[in-house]
């Protein structure tokens, strides 16, 4: 009778009144940030605003993943999306992860302070806090090819730091002030972000260096090391659902069958500029 009992109830739907299992949402932030464009690979606050949407709308969302790949970029867009991030975990009460792989530097590891916890590995590059500013002069080469440059503006500091003319030291010291207040905004997000986890002085910590994982930890900047997936399963063992989410594909790339090398090879001059200090960001940190 009870192998009988037992062998019905097996039919009836229990599952459906089984709790389901965690769903961890990830993203994947890879690229010079405010640098999507057909030259180059990145990303922007306008590009990934529906995918933090979609990511925070997920049903049973335990934690929020975002996994960062990115040297850095616009200080702006950098601050946009952590902010937008923030408000949407505090909004539907879910804690955030980041995990940092190659490179977590400059912007991307002010994405990476938008987390409750910020993971690295030990080989990973963290840090860079400051500010950067870069270009070439052109005078003396123009000079050369008896090249005159005419240029009109209405303003005397319209045109400032043209790279086809001599550079002003007032000019110079313009833009410093300016790397000057951005990095103050930089280093207070940090000191409101990691409190009292910071270790080092911030003499150190803010001087536009970068470490490995391992000394990122030391330093307080990091949380611990490890990836995503040892990090899930000592939370939840292997009893979760990840779910990744990312944006659109690009119907040039994807449909028009264009790869990378046709895109720089086909948009000239412009592009092969972009592609270098794309390339040069990453030089950085030795990828």
């Amino acid at each position: 009778m009870l192998k009988i009992l037992q062998k019905a109830l097996s039919f009836l739907p229990f599952e459906r009144f089984r709790k389901p299992p965690p769903v961890i949402g990830v993203v994947r932030l890879a690229g010079v940030i405010g640098g999507a464009s057909l030259a180059r690979r990145g990303f922007s606050f306008a590009d990934l605003s529906p995918v933090l949407e979609k990511v925070f709308s997920l049903h049973n969302l335990k934690v929020a993943v975002f996994i960062i790949n990115s040297p850095g970029g616009s200080p702006v867009q950098s601050a946009l999306i952590a902010k937008r991030i923030r408000s949407l975990a505090e909004e539907k009460n879910v804690e955030v992860w980041a995990f940092c792989e190659d490179v977590a530097a400059s912007g991307g590891y002010w994405l990476a302070l938008a987390a409750d916890k910020i993971f690295a590995l030990e080989t990973s590059i963290v840090g860079s806090i400051g500010v950067v500013s870069g270009g070439f002069g052109f005078n003396d080469a123009i000079k050369k090819l008896g090249i005159e440059r005419r240029l009109y503006t209405s303003g005397n500091k319209k045109a400032i730091l043209d790279p086809f003319k001599p550079e002003k030291e007032t000019d110079v010291k313009h833009l410093k002030s300016i790397q000057a207040e951005i990095h103050k905004t930089f280093k207070d997000h940090v000191k409101f972000r990691r409190g009292g986890r910071l270790i080092a002085k911030e003499a150190e910590l803010f001087s536009g260096a970068f470490w490995s994982g391992c000394y990122a930890l030391e330093l307080g900047l990091i949380d611990g090391i490890g990836d995503m997936y040892s990090e899930l399963e000592k939370q939840f063992g292997k009893k979760y659902k990840l779910k990744e989410i990312g944006p659109k594909k690009s119907i040039f790339r994807d449909r028009l069958g264009f790869t990378d090398l046709d895109y720089k090879i086909s948009l000239g001059i412009n592009t092969a500029f972009s592609v270098c200090e794309e390339r040069m960001m990453w030089n950085r940190f030795g990828l």
